[in-house]
């Protein structure tokens, strides 16, 4: 099967990336205009003198997906640092913040290293786990304990997709270097997600 070939999933079917990664995939988003050219264009090879190792759809989905998942979560993270009304809350999302940040760093790089474009090929687009325009919109417009909740489940959502997707590059993707990257991302996200709920306002916040 021909990765390229693949039509976009919606949101819904976003929300089981893990198959859809492990089909050769890219990521599900809309709109579907976009898909086809944006995906050719991540398949291109690597320009002269990049790295040799390949690189399957998987590894290119995966990566592709989680540098601008990574780089809004850090937008809100800042946002909940500065404002949320429980200190608990503050402190978690300046830690959490730091080391979104240094996974950046290495996306970055991972994305280099596989010739890659640093753009976000998903920019526009309705994501699973990621933090949209009117997220951040809505909350800048939230104050005091409406803040807190908002931030928990925005984050809390972030965490679970971002971590499903990476534990597809684990299993599914060609590049050792990504493998272990998602890996690590896997840690930490289990590790945030199990401190996450036991803030103040978790259980009201995440049901």
């Amino acid at each position: 099967m021909n990765p390229i070939d693949l039509a976009p999933l919606g949101r819904a079917a976003a929300l089981v990336l893990l198959g859809a990664l492990a089909l050769g995939g890219t990521a599900g988003c809309s709109p579907a205009a976009d898909s086809a050219p944006r995906t050719a264009q991540a398949h291109k090879s690597p320009p002269a003198g990049a790295p040799t190792a390949a690189s399957t759809a998987t590894d290119v989905g995966w990566v592709q997906l989680m540098t601008p998942m990574n780089q809004q979560a850090v937008k809100l993270l800042a946002l909940a640092a500065e404002r949320a009304a429980e200190p608990r809350v503050r402190d978690f999302a300046g830690r959490l913040r730091t080391g979104q940040e240094a996974e950046l760093v290495r996306l970055r790089a991972l994305l280099t290293r596989m010739g890659l474009p640093g753009t976000d090929v998903h920019a526009g687009h309705d994501m699973p786990g990621m933090v949209t325009v009117g997220d951040l919109d809505a909350a800048r417009a939230a104050e005091g304990s409406a803040f807190d909740r908002l931030v928990l489940v925005q984050i809390r959502d972030h965490l679970r997709q971002s971590a499903q997707v990476s534990r597809s590059e684990i299993t599914s993707g060609g590049r050792a270097d990504a493998r272990e990257l998602a890996a690590a991302l896997v840690t930490a996200r289990e590790t945030s997600l199990a401190e996450l709920e036991r803030l103040p306002g978790a259980v009201r916040a995440l049901g």
